[in-house]
């Protein structure tokens, strides 16, 4: 069995290469190619955390995996990570373990390369400014992907707890992957106004911003909130966007807050889900057809892609011989 730490997932795969995974992975679920139950929630309320259990099995590939995922609200202030997790890769043709991977590197590649994916196919060809809420591992995750896949001259970073916003600056400033015009946003409505794409990676149970101040044109992502009684956008930015894309209809509409709330106050309902991220990267639907169009990808996470990231990741270290190898 191969334990691949952090540093190694991180060496295995590049934002680019994970994110025409993630393409593959959305369209093979919105075809019915992978087994994908709905997660498992565990809650532990003596320790303000839930447990969250991920299994998938994709469809002509060799990806079988469960990630265990846990997130401890009071770990932060404790000097914690937000998120633990691993990632357990098994051999399709018998079942055994192939693999054990650092599931939080996992989980924040695969969620920004899907936030990537959308932000392709949603997101204008020429924009230019980026926005993203939160200075956490997903935030990071999410600036490295938005600026995978469009040529940004400025982003903008925006935490409510002041100084880390700055401090991502500071650290991320003269990554080559990032373009040099990396700040702090003081003014969050300002830097919504001017933002081409915006990216929400927060634990805000409630709107991170005013969907009024959303500029015709822009592109949403949010990924922070997974339950359905909390969102990171508001009603009147819902109201306002001409394409709402998930990453899979029985997710979202079981545990995404931001489409669930507005449902529920009859703004929209169901049939306002344009589509499946799979349905366009399968060619099925369109993505963006205007320049003027305001488009939200919703995502609360789905196995399929911890089984797809996880084989990637795997198969990439075993020809680069990462990792450590151990006996059961």
């Amino acid at each position: 069995m191969r334990i691949l730490s952090r540093a190694d997932v991180q060496q295995a795969i590049t934002m680019r290469e994970s994110i025409e995974v993630m393409k593959d992975a959305f369209t093979r679920l919105s075809n019915n190619q992978a087994n994908v139950p709905l997660r498992s929630q565990l809650p532990i309320p003596a320790y303000n955390g839930v447990a969250l259990f991920m299994p998938a099995y994709v469809h002509g590939t060799e990806a079988l995996a469960i990630k265990i995922v846990n997130v401890y609200n009071d770990n932060p202030k404790n000097g914690l990570p937000l998120i633990h997790a691993v990632v357990v890769v098994l051999e399709a043709t018998t079942g055994r373990a192939l693999a054990l991977l650092e599931g939080g590197s996992v989980t924040a590649l695969r969620t920004g390369a899907g936030c990537g994916a959308a932000t392709d196919f949603l997101a204008r060809r020429d924009a230019r400014v980026g926005l993203v809420f939160g200075a956490g591992v997903q935030a990071r995750a999410q600036l490295r992907a938005m600026c995978a896949v469009r040529s940004l001259e400025r982003v903008y970073v925006y935490d409510a707890v002041p100084g880390k916003a700055q401090e991502m600056v500071n650290d991320l400033r003269g990554n080559p992957e990032l373009p040099s015009d990396l700040r702090a946003a003081d003014d969050v409505a300002s830097a919504v106004r001017q933002a081409d794409i915006i990216s929400c990676a927060t634990t805000s149970k409630t709107p991170l911003f005013d969907g009024k101040d959303v500029q015709a044109g822009a592109h949403v992502n949010a990924i922070g909130s997974f339950t359905h009684d909390a969102r990171e956008t508001d009603t009147n930015f819902i109201k306002r966007c001409n394409k709402i894309v998930v990453d899979a209809y029985s997710g979202a509409l079981a545990e995404a807050g931001d489409l669930l709330i507005p449902m529920e106050e009859g703004v929209i309902s169901e049939s306002s889900i344009f589509a499946e991220l799979g349905e366009i990267s399968g060619g099925k639907k369109e993505g963006r057809t205007r320049a003027d169009e305001i488009t939200f990808f919703k995502s609360v996470g789905n196995a399929v892609q911890d089984a797809a990231i996880a084989q990637a990741i795997l198969q990439r270290a075993q020809e680069m011989n990462l990792g450590t190898n151990v006996e059961l």
